[in-house]
């Protein structure tokens, strides 16, 4: 299998249970998997939501604040003990994590992008999995506008990664909502986002602040940058292992 460099971006479903609590077996199949790939030697970058889920369940709220001050706060909780976790079950592999936190404003300033990539690169280097979220507690961007789910192609872009995978809680891309519809179809491969295909993308879900459209959206971002998307079920991280030997799993976008 030859080495790539694999942004891996994971959604709050996946990272949490249906109470809103932290999905500990699910956090811990995600990071066996991708310990292993980074022993095999594919660098391996995380995109993760879930600090404000986390975090909201952590101040034993029923549900997510609706101001932003709120889901800031909650937030802030949140990251730390996501990033608790992830160093802790990283740490039974003898594999270190980092955090980093930034905002869009950091990539439109030249000097301030190069020092970013610089980190990203650097830390890879030094055999780091990097861990990467939205900076929520002083931008309110990604808590408006999807889930991270455009951050991690922007990722995957400003480091020139070889796959963008994003775990959902879906199956993939259907032609038609597969919860109204029971013949709706798995598009397993696209091959341009057209229209169509963006028109059928669905809304937001139920515990993220992404759905379908976002990751169309971001598929767009990443392809544009000759960057193949996968989106998956996170159900079964271990799928990843059938993507990287070329097998069809979920939906992917191909590169224009």
């Amino acid at each position: 299998m030859q080495k790539k460099r694999i942004v891996v971006k994971v959604g709050t479903s996946t990272l949490t249970h249906k109470t809103g609590k932290t999905n500990i077996q699910k956090i811990g199949e995600l990071v066996s998997v991708l310990a292993d790939l980074h022993n095999m030697g594919h660098e391996v970058i995380l995109v993760s939501s879930g600090a404000i889920g986390i975090g909201t369940a952590r101040l034993g709220l029923h549900k997510k604040p609706q101001s932003i001050k709120g889901r800031q706060a909650a937030t802030a909780v949140g990251q730390g003990e996501l990033m608790f976790l992830y160093d802790k079950f990283f740490g039974e592999y003898d594999v270190i994590v980092s955090q980093l936190l930034f905002t869009y404003d950091a990539l439109e300033n030249k000097e301030n992008k190069m020092h970013l990539t610089n980190t990203f690169n650097q830390l890879i280097e030094y055999g780091v999995i990097p861990v990467v979220n939205e900076n929520d507690s002083v931008s309110i961007e990604e808590l408006l506008n999807g889930d991270n789910d455009c951050l991690s192609a922007t990722v995957a872009e400003l480091i020139d990664a070889d796959l963008l995978v994003m775990l959902t809680d879906t199956d993939g891309l259907y032609d038609s909502n597969p919860s109204e519809n029971p013949d709706a179809k798995l598009i397993p491969v696209v091959k341009e986002i057209t229209p169509e295909i963006e028109a059928v993308a669905g809304g937001a879900g139920e515990k993220g602040t992404g759905g379908f459209a976002t990751k169309v959206k971001a598929a767009k971002i990443a392809n544009n940058a000759g960057i193949p998307v996968v989106v998956m079920n996170g159900v079964t991280p271990k799928k990843i292992y059938n993507v990287l030997d070329g097998e069809n799993v979920g939906t992917k976008f191909l590169p224009n």
